[in-house]
């Protein structure tokens, strides 16, 4: 045991923080489309696997055809568009279920992303793209300061567009679909829009990865939704815990890039200390798991007899103080 803690060097893991932190920015932009749709638009949406690991096969396969590495990523949003186009078709118009509608849709997308790539992965030649976004230890600093600009505005757009008419039929959608439809709102427009939005963003996080580690991979995207989930729940739990009823949308959003962020370090952290990264599915699971059991079991304590008690023994104690200073 003592040799194990002996291998463990904290100057390592203060060198990996950096990288951690990128890639949770870069991340949190996935984190944001599924917020979207897991959150605003109620749908439990499963072509995020697909739809990240399209973003990076065609950033990558522009990027090799002489494409601007800018450019590229616009391209990775428009696919993305387009992957949540299909599913949204899928679901409203031929009435499938909405998670077989985003599990038919994540299917295939992956035999058309073999079909973008020619194979099963492509690299960026670096040293002929000169890419915005990149792991290379002289440019990450530069790297961080352009994703987190990048973070902050579509964090802006997002609250902006969500604050619209059409936002707030998309909300008014996800809340009470019934209703929305009473007042006269095609709910079914709402959700194509709000599945191409949300897959939009995540096709442009996996642009971004791509650029950042160089390459692209058709399994990049795999376990994507389980990041993504994982990234909002945490969020969400640290903004209750530490805003509380000060909490509004913008944080909700900021929070849910911080999560993702918590959650790479979380992942860096566990690297250090040398689990095997076989292992990774299973501990993300388990973080995933203890993050969404806190909001339960606090409430649970707080209704709980015991609960009760205190509260009562609480707001006796209040009384006679405020009895005895009366006096």
């Amino acid at each position: 045991m003592a040799a194990y803690f002996s291998s463990l060097n904290p100057i390592a893991l203060w060198n990996a923080a950096p990288g951690g932190i990128a890639q949770g920015l870069i991340w949190g932009i996935m984190a944001l489309g599924v917020y979207i749709t897991f959150r605003v638009l109620n749908f439990a949406d499963m072509t995020v696997d697909g739809s990240f690991s399209l973003g990076g096969a065609v950033a990558v396969m522009l990027m090799l055809n002489g494409a601007d590495p800018s450019i590229v990523l616009f391209a990775s949003l428009g696919a993305g568009l387009l992957s949540g186009l299909i599913t949204g078709i899928l679901h409203t118009k031929l009435g499938i279920p909405d998670i077989l509608a985003g599990i038919l849709t994540q299917i295939s997308l992956y035999s058309i992303n073999l079909n973008i790539m020619g194979k099963a992965n492509q690299a960026v030649p670096i040293n002929s793209v000169r890419v915005f976004f990149t792991s290379n230890i002289r440019y990450l600093g530069q790297t961080l300061a352009l994703t987190l600009v990048v973070d902050i505005i579509i964090v802006s757009i997002i609250y902006w567009f969500l604050g619209t008419e059409l936002g707030s039929s998309i909300r008014a959608t996800g809340i009470n679909p019934d209703m929305s439809r009473a007042q006269g709102i095609d709910t079914n427009k709402m959700k194509i829009i709000a599945l191409m939005l949300g897959n939009g963003l995540v096709a442009l996080s996996g642009g971004i990865l791509s650029e950042y580690q160089g390459f692209a991979d058709v399994k990049m995207g795999q376990g994507s939704i389980v990041i993504g989930l994982a990234a909002v729940i945490i969020g969400e739990v640290l903004a209750e815990a530490l805003v509380g009823k000060r909490l509004n949308f913008v944080m909700r959003l900021s929070f849910t890039i911080i999560g993702a962020i918590i959650y790479y370090m979380v992942y860096v952290f566990v690297l250090w200390l040398k689990f095997p990264a076989d292992d990774m599915k299973l501990l993300t699971a388990i973080v995933v798991a203890a993050f969404l059991a806190v909001p339960y079991l606090k409430e649970k304590r707080i209704n709980s007899f015991s609960g009760l008690q205190k509260r009562n023994a609480k707001l006796q104690a209040e009384s006679l103080n405020n009895d005895e200073e009366a006096e």
